[in-house]
Protein backbone atom coordinates (compact mmCIF):
# COMPACT_ATOMS: atom_id res chain seq x y z
CA UNK A 1 0.00 0.00 0.00
CA UNK A 2 1.28 3.08 -1.11
CA UNK A 3 2.68 5.68 2.13
CA UNK A 4 0.88 9.28 1.78
CA UNK A 5 1.80 12.10 4.26
CA UNK A 6 -0.04 15.27 4.62
CA UNK A 7 1.56 18.07 5.61
CA UNK A 8 -1.12 20.99 6.69
CA UNK A 9 -1.31 23.32 10.01
CA UNK A 10 -5.21 23.19 10.08
CA UNK A 11 -6.60 20.10 11.65
CA UNK A 12 -9.88 20.37 9.64
CA UNK A 13 -7.50 19.96 6.60
CA UNK A 14 -5.58 17.18 7.49
CA UNK A 15 -8.16 15.21 8.88
CA UNK A 16 -10.38 15.39 5.49
CA UNK A 17 -7.58 14.17 3.98
CA UNK A 18 -6.86 11.14 6.08
CA UNK A 19 -10.96 10.64 6.23
CA UNK A 20 -10.20 10.44 1.97
CA UNK A 21 -7.19 8.61 1.39
CA UNK A 22 -7.29 5.99 4.86
CA UNK A 23 -9.29 3.38 2.43
CA UNK A 24 -6.44 3.49 -0.20
CA UNK A 25 -3.54 4.57 1.16
CA UNK A 26 -1.31 4.53 4.68
CA UNK A 27 -1.83 7.95 5.80
CA UNK A 28 0.63 9.67 7.85
CA UNK A 29 0.08 13.28 9.41
CA UNK A 30 2.41 16.25 10.05
CA UNK A 31 1.00 19.85 11.10
CA UNK A 32 4.29 22.07 10.23
CA UNK A 33 7.78 21.61 8.42
CA UNK A 34 9.44 20.31 11.60
CA UNK A 35 7.25 17.37 11.94
CA UNK A 36 7.23 16.83 8.38
CA UNK A 37 10.71 16.49 8.03
CA UNK A 38 10.66 13.71 11.04
CA UNK A 39 7.80 11.95 9.22
CA UNK A 40 9.56 11.79 5.93
CA UNK A 41 12.38 10.26 7.37
CA UNK A 42 10.05 7.88 9.51
CA UNK A 43 8.04 6.40 6.57
CA UNK A 44 9.19 7.35 3.45
CA UNK A 45 5.98 8.29 1.61
CA UNK A 46 5.64 7.75 -2.18
CA UNK A 47 3.89 10.74 -2.26
CA UNK A 48 3.75 14.56 -0.09
CA UNK A 49 0.62 16.94 -0.16
CA UNK A 50 2.15 20.03 1.00
CA UNK A 51 0.72 23.23 2.43
CA UNK A 52 1.93 25.88 0.99
CA UNK A 53 1.10 28.01 3.94
CA UNK A 54 2.77 26.50 7.04
CA UNK A 55 3.80 28.17 10.34
CA UNK A 56 7.20 27.78 11.31
CA UNK A 57 8.49 27.58 7.26
CA UNK A 58 7.41 28.62 3.96
CA UNK A 59 6.19 25.76 2.21
CA UNK A 60 8.18 26.35 -0.92
CA UNK A 61 11.09 26.61 1.57
CA UNK A 62 10.06 22.71 2.25
CA UNK A 63 9.84 21.63 -1.20
CA UNK A 64 13.22 22.77 -1.62
CA UNK A 65 14.32 20.96 0.70
CA UNK A 66 12.23 17.54 -0.30
CA UNK A 67 13.72 18.08 -3.58
CA UNK A 68 17.33 18.46 -2.63
CA UNK A 69 17.01 14.95 -0.90
CA UNK A 70 15.57 12.93 -2.76
CA UNK A 71 14.48 14.97 -6.34
CA UNK A 72 12.11 12.25 -7.44
CA UNK A 73 9.86 12.68 -4.53
CA UNK A 74 6.34 13.54 -5.70
CA UNK A 75 5.18 16.43 -4.02
CA UNK A 76 1.30 17.92 -4.59
CA UNK A 77 0.76 21.43 -3.24
CA UNK A 78 -2.29 22.63 -1.38
CA UNK A 79 -3.41 26.01 -1.50
CA UNK A 80 -6.22 28.11 -1.17
CA UNK A 81 -7.53 29.99 -4.23
CA UNK A 82 -6.06 33.17 -3.62
CA UNK A 83 -2.62 31.22 -3.43
CA UNK A 84 -2.90 30.06 -6.86
CA UNK A 85 0.08 31.68 -8.16
CA UNK A 86 2.45 30.86 -5.57
CA UNK A 87 1.28 27.03 -6.14
CA UNK A 88 2.24 27.37 -10.02
CA UNK A 89 5.83 28.76 -8.91
CA UNK A 90 6.07 25.50 -7.02
CA UNK A 91 5.50 23.57 -10.07
CA UNK A 92 9.02 25.36 -11.43
CA UNK A 93 10.69 24.44 -7.91
CA UNK A 94 9.54 20.46 -9.14
CA UNK A 95 5.72 20.13 -7.10
CA UNK A 96 3.80 17.19 -9.74
CA UNK A 97 0.75 19.68 -9.66
CA UNK A 98 -1.49 21.67 -6.93
CA UNK A 99 -4.81 20.90 -5.47
CA UNK A 100 -7.02 23.83 -3.85
CA UNK A 101 -9.00 24.01 -0.74
CA UNK A 102 -11.95 23.06 -0.81
CA UNK A 103 -11.27 20.09 -2.47
CA UNK A 104 -13.10 18.50 -5.40
CA UNK A 105 -12.51 14.71 -3.96
CA UNK A 106 -13.05 13.36 -7.63
CA UNK A 107 -9.96 15.46 -8.80
CA UNK A 108 -7.84 14.96 -5.94
CA UNK A 109 -8.04 11.12 -6.33
CA UNK A 110 -7.25 11.77 -10.02
CA UNK A 111 -4.58 13.93 -9.46
CA UNK A 112 -2.99 11.85 -6.60
CA UNK A 113 -3.47 8.57 -8.69
CA UNK A 114 -1.87 9.71 -11.98
CA UNK A 115 1.38 11.01 -9.64
CA UNK A 116 1.82 7.52 -8.14
CA UNK A 117 1.54 6.05 -11.74
CA UNK A 118 4.21 8.52 -12.43
CA UNK A 119 6.44 7.45 -9.55
CA UNK A 120 5.96 3.72 -9.97
CA UNK A 121 7.18 4.61 -13.46
CA UNK A 122 10.26 6.28 -11.98
CA UNK A 123 11.12 3.47 -9.86
CA UNK A 124 10.66 0.82 -12.98
CA UNK A 125 13.06 3.04 -14.93
CA UNK A 126 15.72 3.10 -12.12
CA UNK A 127 15.50 -0.14 -11.40
CA UNK A 128 15.57 -0.90 -15.47
CA UNK A 129 19.02 1.16 -15.02
CA UNK A 130 20.95 -0.23 -12.12
CA UNK A 131 19.88 -3.76 -13.93
CA UNK A 132 21.64 -2.64 -16.98
CA UNK A 133 24.54 -1.56 -14.83
CA UNK A 134 25.04 -4.21 -13.39
CA UNK A 135 24.31 -6.82 -17.21
CA UNK A 136 26.86 -4.72 -19.11
CA UNK A 137 28.86 -2.52 -16.41
CA UNK A 138 32.46 -3.71 -16.15
CA UNK A 139 31.59 -5.73 -12.79
CA UNK A 140 29.82 -7.94 -15.45
CA UNK A 141 33.23 -8.99 -17.53
CA UNK A 142 34.52 -11.48 -15.07
CA UNK A 143 38.53 -12.05 -15.18
CA UNK A 144 41.50 -11.12 -13.65
CA UNK A 145 44.04 -12.22 -16.28
CA UNK A 146 46.46 -9.45 -17.70
CA UNK A 147 45.03 -10.41 -20.87
CA UNK A 148 41.60 -9.66 -19.69
CA UNK A 149 42.93 -6.61 -17.66
CA UNK A 150 44.27 -5.19 -21.24
CA UNK A 151 40.92 -5.99 -22.83
CA UNK A 152 39.74 -3.61 -20.22
CA UNK A 153 41.48 -0.67 -20.63
CA UNK A 154 40.52 -0.66 -24.26
CA UNK A 155 37.16 -0.58 -23.28
CA UNK A 156 37.36 1.87 -21.09
CA UNK A 157 39.39 4.30 -23.55
CA UNK A 158 36.95 3.41 -26.79
CA UNK A 159 33.45 3.81 -24.83
CA UNK A 160 33.04 7.87 -25.20
CA UNK A 161 34.43 7.60 -28.93
CA UNK A 162 33.14 7.00 -31.98
CA UNK A 163 35.06 5.00 -33.47
CA UNK A 164 33.82 1.23 -35.22
CA UNK A 165 34.84 -1.37 -32.90
CA UNK A 166 35.94 -4.93 -34.19
CA UNK A 167 35.68 -7.63 -31.78
CA UNK A 168 37.42 -10.96 -32.28
CA UNK A 169 37.14 -14.02 -30.54
CA UNK A 170 36.13 -18.03 -30.73
CA UNK A 171 31.96 -18.44 -30.02
CA UNK A 172 31.45 -18.16 -26.23
CA UNK A 173 34.28 -16.02 -25.28
CA UNK A 174 31.50 -12.86 -24.82
CA UNK A 175 31.57 -10.66 -27.67
CA UNK A 176 28.71 -9.13 -27.38
CA UNK A 177 29.13 -8.48 -24.04
CA UNK A 178 31.98 -6.74 -24.55
CA UNK A 179 29.96 -4.56 -27.25
CA UNK A 180 27.82 -3.82 -24.40
CA UNK A 181 29.68 -2.86 -22.07
CA UNK A 182 30.88 -0.57 -24.79
CA UNK A 183 27.72 0.88 -25.02
CA UNK A 184 26.87 0.84 -21.91
CA UNK A 185 29.78 2.87 -20.58
CA UNK A 186 29.59 5.34 -22.86
CA UNK A 187 27.84 8.70 -24.42
CA UNK A 188 25.43 6.80 -26.25
CA UNK A 189 23.73 4.79 -23.30
CA UNK A 190 20.61 5.89 -23.37
CA UNK A 191 19.68 5.28 -26.97
CA UNK A 192 19.18 1.85 -28.84
CA UNK A 193 22.02 -1.44 -28.48
CA UNK A 194 20.11 -2.73 -32.07
CA UNK A 195 21.84 -6.34 -32.63
CA UNK A 196 21.66 -8.47 -35.48
CA UNK A 197 23.30 -12.19 -35.91
CA UNK A 198 24.59 -12.03 -39.61
CA UNK A 199 24.94 -15.29 -39.44
CA UNK A 200 21.18 -16.55 -38.75
CA UNK A 201 19.78 -13.93 -41.67
CA UNK A 202 19.05 -15.44 -44.99
CA UNK A 203 20.72 -13.66 -47.40
CA UNK A 204 17.82 -13.27 -49.13
CA UNK A 205 16.32 -11.06 -46.01
CA UNK A 206 19.71 -10.33 -44.44
CA UNK A 207 19.63 -6.36 -46.92
CA UNK A 208 16.35 -6.05 -45.78
CA UNK A 209 16.76 -6.23 -42.15
CA UNK A 210 20.02 -4.10 -42.19
CA UNK A 211 18.72 -1.18 -44.22
CA UNK A 212 14.76 -1.68 -44.10
CA UNK A 213 12.49 -2.03 -47.36
CA UNK A 214 9.50 0.35 -48.92
CA UNK A 215 6.09 -1.24 -49.64
CA UNK A 216 6.04 -3.04 -52.68
CA UNK A 217 9.84 -3.16 -52.84
CA UNK A 218 9.31 -7.21 -52.99
CA UNK A 219 6.79 -9.85 -52.71
CA UNK A 220 5.17 -9.62 -48.82
CA UNK A 221 6.41 -6.43 -48.70
CA UNK A 222 3.45 -5.19 -47.94
CA UNK A 223 4.11 -2.14 -45.60
CA UNK A 224 7.15 0.12 -45.10
CA UNK A 225 9.85 -1.72 -42.62
CA UNK A 226 12.59 0.21 -40.84
CA UNK A 227 15.75 -1.53 -40.78
CA UNK A 228 18.53 -2.39 -37.88
CA UNK A 229 20.55 0.78 -39.08
CA UNK A 230 17.53 3.22 -38.49
CA UNK A 231 16.11 1.64 -35.21
CA UNK A 232 19.72 2.34 -33.81
CA UNK A 233 19.54 6.01 -34.06
CA UNK A 234 21.84 7.81 -32.05
CA UNK A 235 22.95 4.83 -30.59
CA UNK A 236 24.78 1.25 -31.23
CA UNK A 237 24.35 -1.13 -34.06
CA UNK A 238 26.04 -4.22 -33.06
CA UNK A 239 27.34 -6.92 -36.29
CA UNK A 240 27.35 -10.04 -34.79
CA UNK A 241 29.41 -12.77 -37.34
CA UNK A 242 29.79 -10.32 -39.81
CA UNK A 243 32.56 -12.45 -41.80
CA UNK A 244 28.91 -14.39 -43.16
CA UNK A 245 27.63 -11.15 -45.20
CA UNK A 246 27.14 -11.22 -48.85
CA UNK A 247 30.62 -8.99 -50.78
CA UNK A 248 26.64 -7.28 -52.32
CA UNK A 249 25.76 -6.43 -48.66
CA UNK A 250 29.37 -5.87 -47.16
CA UNK A 251 29.55 -3.03 -50.07
CA UNK A 252 26.29 -1.38 -48.69
CA UNK A 253 28.11 -1.38 -44.92
CA UNK A 254 31.05 0.34 -46.78
CA UNK A 255 29.01 2.93 -48.77
CA UNK A 256 27.37 3.92 -44.74
CA UNK A 257 30.33 3.93 -43.51
CA UNK A 258 31.75 6.38 -45.88
CA UNK A 259 28.58 8.59 -46.29
CA UNK A 260 26.53 8.27 -42.92
CA UNK A 261 23.44 7.37 -45.66
CA UNK A 262 21.56 4.47 -47.16
CA UNK A 263 18.57 3.83 -48.73
CA UNK A 264 15.61 1.57 -47.64
CA UNK A 265 15.38 -1.63 -50.67
CA UNK A 266 12.48 -0.13 -52.71
CA UNK A 267 13.23 3.32 -51.67
CA UNK A 268 14.95 6.49 -53.67
CA UNK A 269 15.19 8.37 -50.48
CA UNK A 270 18.65 8.91 -49.20
CA UNK A 271 18.46 8.31 -45.25
CA UNK A 272 21.01 9.76 -42.63
CA UNK A 273 21.64 7.65 -39.45
CA UNK A 274 24.07 8.66 -36.29
CA UNK A 275 24.96 5.16 -35.20
CA UNK A 276 27.95 3.49 -33.88
CA UNK A 277 29.13 0.62 -35.21
CA UNK A 278 30.74 -2.38 -33.39
CA UNK A 279 31.10 -5.72 -35.17
CA UNK A 280 32.34 -8.89 -34.05
CA UNK A 281 33.33 -12.72 -36.04
CA UNK A 282 34.81 -15.72 -34.81
CA UNK A 283 36.13 -16.00 -38.33
CA UNK A 284 39.82 -15.28 -39.13
CA UNK A 285 38.57 -12.26 -41.37
CA UNK A 286 42.45 -12.02 -43.30
CA UNK A 287 42.06 -15.83 -44.15
CA UNK A 288 38.54 -14.27 -45.70
CA UNK A 289 40.50 -11.58 -47.68
CA UNK A 290 43.14 -13.88 -49.13
CA UNK A 291 39.98 -16.10 -50.27
CA UNK A 292 38.40 -12.53 -51.58
CA UNK A 293 35.05 -13.72 -49.79
CA UNK A 294 35.46 -10.81 -47.56
CA UNK A 295 36.44 -7.02 -48.84
CA UNK A 296 39.39 -5.46 -48.06
CA UNK A 297 38.34 -1.74 -47.84
CA UNK A 298 35.44 -2.42 -45.38
CA UNK A 299 38.03 -5.20 -43.32
CA UNK A 300 39.89 -2.22 -42.58
CA UNK A 301 37.20 0.78 -41.93
CA UNK A 302 35.28 -1.79 -39.56
CA UNK A 303 39.25 -2.67 -37.86
CA UNK A 304 39.72 0.74 -36.28
CA UNK A 305 39.96 -0.54 -32.92
CA UNK A 306 40.43 -4.27 -32.84
CA UNK A 307 39.64 -6.09 -29.41
CA UNK A 308 40.75 -9.51 -29.10
CA UNK A 309 39.34 -11.73 -26.73
CA UNK A 310 41.25 -14.82 -25.62
CA UNK A 311 39.73 -18.34 -25.52
CA UNK A 312 39.57 -19.94 -21.88
CA UNK A 313 42.01 -22.27 -21.98
CA UNK A 314 44.66 -19.42 -22.66
CA UNK A 315 43.67 -17.54 -19.36
CA UNK A 316 42.59 -20.62 -17.04
CA UNK A 317 43.78 -17.89 -13.96
CA UNK A 318 39.91 -16.87 -14.86
CA UNK A 319 38.33 -19.88 -14.31
CA UNK A 320 38.52 -20.10 -10.70
CA UNK A 321 36.45 -16.17 -10.68
CA UNK A 322 34.40 -17.51 -13.23
CA UNK A 323 33.13 -20.27 -11.10
CA UNK A 324 32.48 -18.41 -8.35
CA UNK A 325 30.26 -15.62 -10.41
CA UNK A 326 28.29 -18.34 -11.74
CA UNK A 327 28.10 -20.60 -8.65
CA UNK A 328 26.66 -17.42 -6.95
CA UNK A 329 24.32 -17.07 -9.78
CA UNK A 330 22.87 -20.00 -10.15
CA UNK A 331 22.60 -20.51 -6.27
CA UNK A 332 20.27 -17.05 -6.06
CA UNK A 333 18.21 -18.49 -9.29
CA UNK A 334 17.81 -22.21 -7.79
CA UNK A 335 17.44 -21.31 -4.03
CA UNK A 336 20.43 -23.50 -3.60
CA UNK A 337 23.70 -23.27 -1.76
CA UNK A 338 26.33 -25.03 -3.20
CA UNK A 339 29.46 -23.67 -1.26
CA UNK A 340 31.90 -24.44 -4.28
CA UNK A 341 33.57 -27.58 -5.89
CA UNK A 342 35.85 -30.33 -4.67
CA UNK A 343 39.69 -30.28 -5.47
CA UNK A 344 39.13 -33.30 -7.49
CA UNK A 345 36.35 -31.48 -9.75
CA UNK A 346 38.19 -28.19 -9.72
CA UNK A 347 41.65 -29.93 -11.21
CA UNK A 348 39.03 -31.44 -14.09
CA UNK A 349 37.35 -27.96 -14.72
CA UNK A 350 41.05 -26.19 -15.05
CA UNK A 351 43.04 -28.65 -17.06
CA UNK A 352 39.44 -28.91 -19.48
CA UNK A 353 39.93 -27.02 -22.78
CA UNK A 354 36.59 -25.25 -22.90
CA UNK A 355 35.84 -25.64 -26.27
CA UNK A 356 33.05 -23.57 -25.86
CA UNK A 357 34.61 -21.21 -24.03
CA UNK A 358 32.76 -19.12 -20.74
CA UNK A 359 29.59 -20.08 -22.65
CA UNK A 360 29.93 -23.91 -22.39
CA UNK A 361 31.64 -23.05 -18.34
CA UNK A 362 28.09 -21.07 -17.42
CA UNK A 363 25.76 -23.84 -18.90
CA UNK A 364 28.20 -26.69 -17.48
CA UNK A 365 27.38 -24.64 -13.57
CA UNK A 366 24.03 -23.83 -14.18
CA UNK A 367 22.50 -28.01 -15.33
CA UNK A 368 25.40 -28.53 -12.08
CA UNK A 369 23.78 -26.36 -9.28
CA UNK A 370 20.69 -27.18 -10.97
CA UNK A 371 21.04 -31.19 -10.43
CA UNK A 372 23.14 -31.29 -7.26
CA UNK A 373 22.48 -32.00 -3.73
CA UNK A 374 25.85 -31.99 -2.43
CA UNK A 375 27.42 -29.26 -0.34
CA UNK A 376 30.53 -29.42 -2.74
CA UNK A 377 29.84 -30.37 -6.64
CA UNK A 378 31.84 -33.83 -7.32
CA UNK A 379 33.61 -34.89 -9.91
CA UNK A 380 31.71 -37.36 -10.64
CA UNK A 381 28.97 -34.85 -11.46
CA UNK A 382 30.67 -33.41 -14.57
CA UNK A 383 30.22 -34.42 -17.74
CA UNK A 384 32.04 -37.73 -19.34
CA UNK A 385 33.29 -35.41 -21.33
CA UNK A 386 34.95 -32.68 -19.35
CA UNK A 387 36.18 -35.33 -16.84
CA UNK A 388 38.13 -37.70 -19.76
CA UNK A 389 39.53 -34.65 -22.08
CA UNK A 390 40.98 -33.14 -18.69
CA UNK A 391 42.40 -36.22 -17.76
CA UNK A 392 44.20 -36.34 -21.68
CA UNK A 393 45.27 -32.75 -20.90
CA UNK A 394 46.65 -33.55 -17.57
CA UNK A 395 48.87 -36.57 -19.22
CA UNK A 396 49.85 -34.16 -22.42
CA UNK A 397 51.55 -31.55 -19.78
CA UNK A 398 53.13 -34.91 -17.22
CA UNK A 399 54.40 -36.33 -20.78
CA UNK A 400 55.75 -32.93 -21.76
CA UNK A 401 57.26 -31.99 -17.83
CA UNK A 402 58.78 -36.03 -17.67
CA UNK A 403 56.40 -37.14 -14.48
CA UNK A 404 54.85 -39.79 -17.21
CA UNK A 405 56.40 -41.87 -19.96
CA UNK A 406 54.81 -41.44 -23.61
CA UNK A 407 53.83 -45.79 -22.97
CA UNK A 408 52.21 -44.48 -19.94
CA UNK A 409 50.09 -41.73 -21.52
CA UNK A 410 49.28 -43.45 -24.79
CA UNK A 411 47.73 -46.49 -23.03
CA UNK A 412 45.75 -44.20 -20.62
CA UNK A 413 44.41 -42.47 -23.44
CA UNK A 414 43.72 -45.32 -25.56
CA UNK A 415 41.72 -46.53 -22.50
CA UNK A 416 39.73 -43.57 -22.33
CA UNK A 417 39.27 -43.60 -25.55
CA UNK A 418 37.66 -47.04 -25.43
CA UNK A 419 35.87 -46.20 -22.54
CA UNK A 420 33.88 -43.01 -23.91
CA UNK A 421 32.87 -44.97 -27.40
CA UNK A 422 31.12 -47.55 -24.90
CA UNK A 423 29.58 -45.00 -23.22
CA UNK A 424 28.53 -43.67 -25.83
CA UNK A 425 27.30 -46.73 -27.45
CA UNK A 426 25.03 -47.72 -24.28
CA UNK A 427 28.12 -50.23 -24.14
CA UNK A 428 27.14 -52.79 -26.96
CA UNK A 429 30.43 -53.26 -28.18
CA UNK A 430 30.04 -53.63 -31.75
CA UNK A 431 28.69 -50.16 -31.80
CA UNK A 432 31.30 -49.07 -30.23
CA UNK A 433 33.97 -50.69 -32.14
CA UNK A 434 32.01 -49.72 -35.14
CA UNK A 435 32.78 -45.57 -33.73
CA UNK A 436 36.38 -46.60 -33.11
CA UNK A 437 36.62 -48.04 -36.69
CA UNK A 438 37.78 -51.14 -35.64
CA UNK A 439 36.50 -55.17 -35.17
CA UNK A 440 34.57 -56.01 -32.46
CA UNK A 441 37.38 -58.85 -32.01
CA UNK A 442 40.23 -55.95 -31.57
CA UNK A 443 37.84 -54.22 -29.26
CA UNK A 444 37.82 -56.80 -26.84
CA UNK A 445 41.34 -57.44 -27.30
CA UNK A 446 42.30 -54.39 -26.68
CA UNK A 447 39.76 -54.27 -23.23
CA UNK A 448 41.00 -57.19 -22.09
CA UNK A 449 44.66 -56.00 -21.83
CA UNK A 450 43.41 -52.65 -20.51
CA UNK A 451 41.57 -54.64 -17.78
CA UNK A 452 38.30 -53.22 -19.15
CA UNK A 453 35.72 -55.28 -18.17
CA UNK A 454 31.51 -54.36 -18.48
CA UNK A 455 31.60 -53.75 -14.50
CA UNK A 456 34.55 -50.83 -15.56
CA UNK A 457 31.92 -49.63 -18.40
CA UNK A 458 29.30 -49.02 -15.97
CA UNK A 459 31.30 -47.63 -12.97
CA UNK A 460 32.88 -44.58 -15.52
Amino acid sequence: MNRILVVDDEVGTRESLRMILKGDYEVHLAKDAEEAFVRIKQHIPDLILLDILLPDLDGLKVLERIKQNDSDMIVIMITATKTVKTAVEAMKLGAYDYVTKPFDIDELRLIINRALSTRSLQKEVQFLREEVDRNYGFGSIIGKSKMMKEIFKVVRQVADSKSTVLVMGESGTGKELISRAIHYNGKRKNFPFVTINCAAIPETLIESELFGHERGAFTHAIERKLGRFELAHQGTLFLDEIGELTPATQSKILRFLEEREFQRVGGSKTIKVDVRLICATNKDLSQLLKKETFREDLYYRINVVPIVIPPLRERREDIPVLLDHFLMKYNTENGKNVKGLTKEALDLMMNYDWPGNVRELENLIERTVTLTHNEYIQAGELPFSVTNLSKINGFRDHVLSGKVSFSEAEKEFERLLILDALKKANFVQSHAADMLGITRRILKYKMDKLGISQETTEES
